[in-house]
């Protein structure tokens, strides 16, 4: 089946996809300046990146090819990290015609990747014993994200705005006919103006943040952060707010809380909880954040609860999809763009966290927002 193969071997294909082998007896088969040739270039190429021997197996790869599994590969067959069918039958049909192929590789993990796979053969050099296979993984993810968020940003943007530049063509429609000389109706609508141009750049706003956060959902934040100091300073910049709403945020925060994230989104996340909890709790009595280990003390949950009138369960599924509103006048009357949950699910989504929301009418409701201890933490602990 590759009759491209450099060395002998001395197992069946079948072993060489389940029987791991040694880097160095791999590596003692090239001679000692051919070895230094294939690492010093493996490591040169900036995207994943791996060579194979004629049997499908892993000689060598680097950093980035590393970090796309999580481990390393040498001398493993690539199928054990790599389960697409199209990516293996082209490394086979390259090996055994000495024909570079190109495929696609979707990555389902890690938030979703697309690849553009080059697999080419490499040449046997005289005398000695070389990699029969390199493979070379493009990211494609950014470009199709940039596509579809695009295609998305025109569609949600239009639909959205079209209500408030309906309002404001209505307004200007009328100063400029009959309301052209009455000083009391210019300030009414000049005021109403203003509102709806400040919507739009809400929306705006929140449809760039959004956006921003897609592109990155595939890179995993690793700075360390604590969660009880994001709570108690989230709450102390929405305490104005809260007080002119009539209610009070209690914060009851663990310490040592820390997680891998980024800090700007984390404080994101919990100011637009926290935010929504005030719009729709019932005044008087207050929100409540707690910030605590769960049972197993490996994940750490963030909870904002509200004592409003509470959510159907039938809309509990849809409150992250963008522009999804249970109430639309109430939504927009209050301020809302329809776009705050679904920056949180996708914020939760690049920490590897985890939203899910309880409600029960009359009662109020609780939003979680789960996410490992901090990787350092956890290596502590082991």
């Amino acid at each position: 089946m590759f009759p491209f193969m450099i060395w002998n071997r001395q197992s069946s294909d079948d072993d060489a996809r389940t029987q791991p082998r040694n880097d160095e007896a791999g590596r003692s088969r090239l001679q000692p300046d051919t070895a230094a040739i294939l690492d010093a270039i493996t490591r040169a190429v900036p995207d994943p990146f791996i060579m194979l021997d004629g049997s499908g197996v892993i000689l060598s790869h680097n950093r980035q090819a590393t970090e796309l599994t999580g481990q390393d590969m040498v001398g493993q067959h690539l199928s054990q990290h790599i389960r697409a069918p199209a990516v293996l039958e082209a490394t086979e049909r390259v090996a055994d015609s000495g024909v570079p192929d190109q495929v696609h590789y979707e990555r389902r993990t890690g938030g979703g990747r697309l690849f553009e796979v080059f697999i080419t053969p490499v040449p046997a050099l005289t005398g000695e014993r070389v990699p029969a296979v390199a493979v070379l993984l493009r990211d494609l993810s950014t470009q199709q994200q940039l596509e579809k968020m695009r295609a998305d940003f025109v569609a949600n943007a239009s639909h959205e705005m079209r209500t408030p530049l309906a309002s404001m063509t209505g307004f200007i429609e009328t100063l400029q006919g009959s309301a052209r000389n009455d000083a009391k109706a210019r300030e009414k609508f000049l005021g109403r103006m203003l509102e709806q141009a400040h919507r739009m750049r809400r929306l705006i706003d929140d449809l760039l943040s959004l956006s921003r956060i897609e592109m990155n959902l595939h890179r995993t934040p690793s700075d360390q952060v604590d969660m009880s100091e994001v709570a108690r300073y989230s709450a102390e910049l929405l305490a104005t707010r809260a007080s002119e709403a009539g209610c009070e945020i209690r914060v009851a925060a663990q310490p040592g809380m820390i997680v891998d994230g980024e800090r700007d989104e984390l404080i994101q996340i919990t100011q637009n909880l926290i935010e929504n909890a005030i719009k729709y709790g019932a005044s008087g009595r207050g929100v409540d954040v707690s910030v605590s280990h769960d049972t197993k003390r490996v994940r750490i949950e963030l909870d904002v609860t509200d004592y409003g009138a509470g959510i159907d369960a039938q809309h509990l599924p849809r409150l992250t999809e963008r522009f999804y509103r249970v109430s639309v006048q109430e939504s927009r009357s209050g301020g809302g763009t329809g776009l705050g949950l679904a920056i949180v699910k996708h914020i939760a989504l690049r920490h590897r966290g985890n939203l899910d929301i309880t409600s029960r009418k009359g009662e109020g409701s609780t939003f979680r927002f789960t996410l490992p201890v901090s990787s350092e933490l956890a290596k502590a602990a082991e």
